[in-house]
């Protein structure tokens, strides 16, 4: 039995106010309600919610609608309903949207077990702008909206300044491997030192990784002149660099071919 099938049983028989039998051939979960659709769902693993939402045209719509999310926020994070709304620049918005900032809080952040919506919500903010189809704003504008929304929510200099430090790596270690990818990290490479004094000068550990990233995960996809350019600039920020980052290689004539695929593709 699937864990699918599984969690349909518990709910149907636990649930005494609805007629509804598990039939030999299992195709009965197929009519079920949707209020005993949306119990069943919120109770399985994250992670097979994007197969399930394929299955049939009645449950894509539960998991696009607000019903099902309300229902997993107040299941999963029961605490986050007495949340008030914060000021700032980033909005809250509606409840699928707080259980992913509530969801990326929790899984991708350690902060001493606390679970820290705005910073979930700040994540997905400055995920999504680097992400944009057409060019991004400057990274200065991004990482200012950060610390102004950390600051309108009361928290330190310091700690805004740490906070979206973490944000920034979390955010570049989740970003696919494409040319749009390496593009992105080129332009914040060579952007530099462009921010403004403390709390909104962007962390060297940001600048670390984003170097870091280019010399190892996207090395072979290099030319010459680009090379030259970043390694002048990771040597001028920092020493010594790292010997792993040395050695011009050829672009790969196959990779940059699936890369502009890929690119269109998207």
């Amino acid at each position: 039995m699937s864990t699918f099938q599984f969690m349909l049983l518990q709910i149907v028989m636990t649930d005494n106010n609805d007629n509804v039998t598990l039939t030999s051939g299992g195709n009965s979960f197929l009519k079920l309600p949707d209020h005993l659709l949306i119990e069943i769902f919120i109770r399985i693993p994250v992670s097979e919610w994007p197969q399930i939402s394929c299955v049939k045209k009645q449950w894509g719509n539960l998991f696009r609608g607000e019903c099902l999310w309300q229902a997993a926020l107040n299941r999963t994070f029961p605490l986050a309903a007495q949340a008030k709304r914060w000021p700032g620049p980033i909005p809250r918005g509606l409840s699928r949207r707080r259980y992913r900032a509530l969801h990326v809080s929790k899984h991708v952040f350690s902060l001493d077990g606390e679970i820290d919506e705005i910073v979930g919500h700040t994540y997905l903010f400055l995920k999504e702008q680097l992400e944009l189809s057409t060019m991004p704003p400057p990274s200065g504008v991004l990482h200012g909206t950060m610390i102004d929304q950390f600051i309108a929510c009361g928290k330190s200099k310091d700690t805004a300044h740490e906070l979206a430090s973490l944000i920034w790596q979390a955010v570049l270690d989740n970003l696919e491997e494409n040319e749009r990818t390496f593009l992105l990290l080129k332009r914040l490479a060579l952007e530099g030192d462009v921010f403004l004094p403390f709390p909104y000068s962007r962390s060297n550990k940001v600048q670390w990784r984003v170097l870091e990233k280019l010399f190892t995960d996207f090395h072979d996809c290099f030319n010459h002149v680009d090379y030259n350019d970043l390694l002048a600039c990771a040597k001028n920020k920092f020493q010594p660099i790292p010997p792993t980052w040395l050695g011009y290689q050829s672009s790969s004539n196959c990779l940059r071919q699936q890369w502009k695929y890929l690119y269109i593709s998207i």
